[in-house]
């Protein structure tokens, strides 16, 4: 292994940009990660190493204030020449080992008509999914990989970039044109790194015959008939799928928790024609998986958490004040921004609990994505959803407080509980103030996710010292430990899942209500449990990037 690492990660977010409140370069877990780890590895002792990141503009990230521009280069995409621009921007923590860069191009801009926070991922009408992002994406990677043969990445301090870590499938259409464009042969003596955060989203896209498709962004590239089946999606053989694109064709394969790596080698669900189910295991890309795990290039890392000198909260009358002054100034403005009946309702429950001036006698916690991956368990069975068998069941005085957005018909669901239950409050939106707020206050956190390929907020629950209840899977069961640091559940079913999650919540807030003190005893056990991004990227280094 070379002795210096210079690592380029090429991704869709990076959250370690310095940006303005509201415009952060991040709409999910990949931002939290490309943010935490570069400076982790920069930190590494016994190890070298410096980190470049490089994302898109979006059409604002090269007008931040500190940007400096680098250079400006030319690179091939859709069949013609277009130009980039190369800038480096601020980091949140300043590093000397650790460098910010963005580039921009006009194609990296968001249509007229998205406006509010940083739109790095656009919607499309159903029977286009992944259009406007495909194109975008692929044109950011061929741009990357244009200023990785021309060495626009490297500089005097930094070195040549000798390691490439490629993030979700937004970077994997970068190793398309490192294997199969004879301009760009010298990539393939990189050695790739490939991390799969939410094999989900898989960016698939036709192989040709669309405007947002292989054939119309590499138009220069011939492929061989074996060659286009190298791309192509398991079930659709006329169709790209970068996903399995990152899986095949690089060095080293990335999940992001031990406990996640067996589940994604199993078969999908076979239920998968229900549109309401989730397809666990690999997502029809387990073969691949599989393959990739018997050559030895399928590894699980578990994420890290940001950690600092804090002290267990005090979870007082004082504290839950502040607590919803906060909540309620965010209510406010979100309604003040779009008054709609959901911020109206929070805003008033959160009023009517100010005025008792005491705090719950239990106060139950969820910060989340509001998606089908969190919230199918909290919505079945059908007819008698397992939120509302909560809500029922809550003893007197207890609150339960959610924070989250997503999908619409999600937030519906979750907005008519609200009008039914005094005792749940649905702040739909997200602040990461609140968020952090309700973490440090909060005495049971929920996040029964259908599968979790690491999850963050787990941890950040456990940094302050509040149990959570979750579902036996993935990095969840990597880092809570049932009644010890934590309480999980599981079930063979969905239905059964369900089922046992209320019990689980109900068997937790027992124990918190007749033994407080071997309650506080896993309290304890959680705070002081430590998931160091340190660990993390030694593995990193051993056995992604050797």
């Amino acid at each position: 292994m070379t002795s210096s690492l210079h690592i380029l990660m090429v991704a869709a977010e990076n959250d370690g940009i310095k940006t303005p409140k509201g415009q952060e370069a991040k709409a999910g877990g990949i931002g939290d990660v490309v943010r935490d780890t570069p400076p982790a590895l920069a930190a590494l002792e016994d190890k070298d190493c410096r980190v470049t990141i490089v994302v898109p503009s979006y059409g604002a990230l090269h007008k931040l204030q500190g940007a400096k521009k680098c250079c400006t280069y030319d690179f091939s995409f859709a069949g013609g020449s277009e130009q980039v621009d190369l800038y480096q921007v601020n980091g949140k923590t300043p590093d000397a080992k650790v460098r910010h860069l963005v580039l921009h191009n006009s194609r990296f801009e968001p249509p007229q008509s998205v406006s509010g926070k940083l739109p790095i991922y656009l919607d499309d009408p159903p029977g286009r999914p992944f259009a406007s992002d495909g194109t975008k994406f692929a044109c950011f990677c061929a741009a990357v990989a244009e200023g990785l043969k021309e060495c626009r990445f490297d500089d005097a301090e930094f070195g040549e970039v000798n390691r490439l870590h490629l993030h979700d499938w937004h970077g994997a259409l970068l190793l398309i044109l490192r294997f199969f464009d004879p301009q760009l042969a010298a990539l393939k003596q990189l050695r790739t790194v490939y991390t799969i955060h939410n094999l989900a989203f898989q960016g698939i896209r036709p192989s040709n015959g669309d405007s947002s498709s292989l054939g119309a962004w590499y138009p220069h590239l011939k492929l061989q008939d074996h060659e286009v089946r190298l791309l192509s999606d398991p079930d659709y053989a006329n169709c790209v799928n970068p996903m399995a694109v990152g899986i095949r064709l690089s060095n080293a394969v990335h999940v992001v928790s031990p406990g996640y790596k067996p589940e994604v080698l199993r078969p999908t669900d076979p239920h998968r024609s229900d549109p309401d189910a989730i397809r666990f295991g690999g997502e029809g890309l387990e073969v691949d998986l599989l393959q990739a795990d018997a050559g030895e290039r399928l590894f699980g890392i578990l994420n890290g958490c940001q950690y600092d000198d804090r002290k267990m909260p005090r979870r007082n009358d004082a504290d839950f004040q502040e607590l919803l002054r906060l909540l309620e100034e965010t209510a406010s403005h979100w309604f003040d921004n779009n008054p709609q009946p959901v911020h109206a309702l929070a805003r008033e429950r959160i009023k009517k609990l100010q005025t008792s001036g005491t705090r719950p006698d239990g106060l139950l916690t969820c910060v989340t994505r509001v998606v089908n991956q969190k919230m199918r368990l909290m919505r079945m069975p059908a007819g008698k959803p397992s939120l509302e068998a909560i809500l029922k069941g809550l003893p007197d005085n207890h609150v339960l407080i959610l924070l989250g957005n997503g999908d619409h018909t999600l937030e519906i669901f979750l907005e008519g509980l609200s009008k039914r239950f005094d005792n749940f409050i649905f702040l739909n939106g997200f602040d990461s103030s609140a968020a952090d707020a309700l973490y440090a206050n909060g005495d049971l956190f929920l996040m029964p996710s259908s599968f979790e390929p690491c999850g963050i907020s787990q941890m950040m629950a456990m940094r302050d010292g509040q149990p959570c209840v979750v579902h036996h899977v993935g990095g969840l069961k990597d880092t809570v430990h049932d009644k010890i640091t934590g309480f999980d559940f599981c079930g063979d079913t969905p239905h059964d899942q369900a089922e046992n999650f209320v019990k689980c919540v109900f068997a937790a807030l027992e124990l918190l209500r007749s033994d407080p003190v071997r309650y506080d005893t896993i309290r304890h056990a959680a705070f002081k449990k430590r998931f160091w991004w340190r660990d993390s990227v030694q593995q990193y280094v051993k056995f992604l990037y050797q």
